[in-house]
């Protein structure tokens, strides 16, 4: 009978062992994860700063993760329209979308280098020189009225920040080449279209 006793005794000690165990490890997870009110708070400070970028501009950021070190270069709404005709109205119609996610992505690759550059570190009439994301040299300079130059082409604001990433606002589109003669349009061309 006292073999029984015992027996009842260890399973009854393993069985409070585990409970204590299982409950020590629910507590101390739940104590790690992250508050959801930070994220709130986050996500509307960065709404504020998508007004600044456009929405071709925020297309591109969603294609990059945000917790990584990138700087991009983004057109700004009016390059877009003048250098690449992107127009919001038409561009983001259903039947349009791949296209203008293929224009976008790969102005993303012209226009982004793997870390983080701010106006600061920019050379005054001095070009430093970094690869993009496709591989296009991207040579940065800053001018003597305080714009970074990139490519010869001049930022329109600057150091906006979206995260990990550093946001440029440019007057232009960063293209290579062959991109860029897909852009350009005959002038006979287009006017016998119309």
């Amino acid at each position: 009978m006292r073999r029984g006793w015992c027996v009842k005794d260890s399973i009854a000690f393993v069985c409070v062992v585990v409970t204590v165990c299982s409950l020590m490890v629910v507590m101390l997870s739940m104590l790690r994860l992250p508050e959801v009110s930070i994220r709130r708070n986050s996500a509307i400070r960065e709404k504020f700063i998508d007004d600044r970028i456009g929405k071709f501009g925020e297309m591109m950021l969603e294609m990059l993760p945000p917790d990584l070190a990138f700087t991009v270069f983004i057109p700004s709404e009016e390059a877009f329209q003048r250098d690449l005709r992107l127009q919001l109205n038409r561009s983001l119609a259903a039947e349009q979308m791949n296209d203008t996610y293929a224009v976008l992505s790969r102005v993303l690759g012209f226009s982004a280098v793997p870390w983080a550059l701010y106006s600061q570190t920019a050379p005054f009439e001095r070009e430093v020189c970094f690869d993009s994301l496709s591989g296009l040299e991207l040579c940065i300079w800053k001018a003597s009225d305080g714009a970074m130059m990139v490519n010869r082409v001049r930022s329109t604001r600057m150091d906006i920040r979206k995260g990990q990433i550093v946001v440029h606002i440019m007057d232009g589109v960063i293209m290579d080449f062959e991109f860029e003669q897909s852009f350009q349009v005959d002038d006979g061309g287009e006017e016998e279209e119309n």
